[in-house]
């Protein structure tokens, strides 16, 4: 996994982080610590919801079927951000998803002034395992909530 980090290192540059306050460093450190729930049922107004799809954008079941119950996700739209979610095509194959999670990684760390709550992603339907999928997520930005499931398989390795 360092080679995934390196590059992820290399496609998100170096962050130069401008110095912060006490209470900014104790709203970062809440959220660093903060894990998205089993079933998300509301977001907050800076909140994102980051669900497993499949190309077609066809969110029949699970978290793709919350997102677009709830979250705005767009019948049709199985990659990116839509309505209050945003999606990530889980059902294509390993390096698909593996591509999309750089993006959307990317795409997190350009947007700081949101919070995104991501689901266990390609571990329900697309049957990939916790330990195969959450090391890509090991090095997200302060602002990728992530489930617990996850976190313990950082703990893991």
């Amino acid at each position: 996994m360092s080679a995934f980090n390196d590059l992820l290192g290399l496609l998100l540059g170096p962050t130069r982080e401008p110095r912060r306050g006490r209470k900014e460093e104790e709203r970062l450190a809440a959220l660093r610590a903060r894990r998205t729930p089993e079933v998300v049922t509301e977001l907050a107004d800076d909140e994102v919801f980051v669900f497993g799809s499949n190309a077609a954008g066809q969110h029949g079941a699970g978290a793709a079927r919350a997102a677009f119950e709830n979250f705005g996700a767009e019948w049709g739209v199985g990659v990116g951000p839509t309505g209050r979610s945003s999606a990530i095509d889980t059902m294509s194959g390993f390096d698909t998803m593996l591509e999309q999670i750089v993006d959307f990684l990317e795409y997190a760390q350009a947007h700081p002034e949101t919070t995104f709550l991501v689901t266990p992603i390609g571990t329900g339907i697309a049957g990939h395992k916790v330990e195969n999928v959450a090391p890509f997520f090991q090095g997200a930005p302060v602002n990728v909530v992530l489930p617990q499931v996850f976190v313990d398989a950082f703990d893991a390795q």
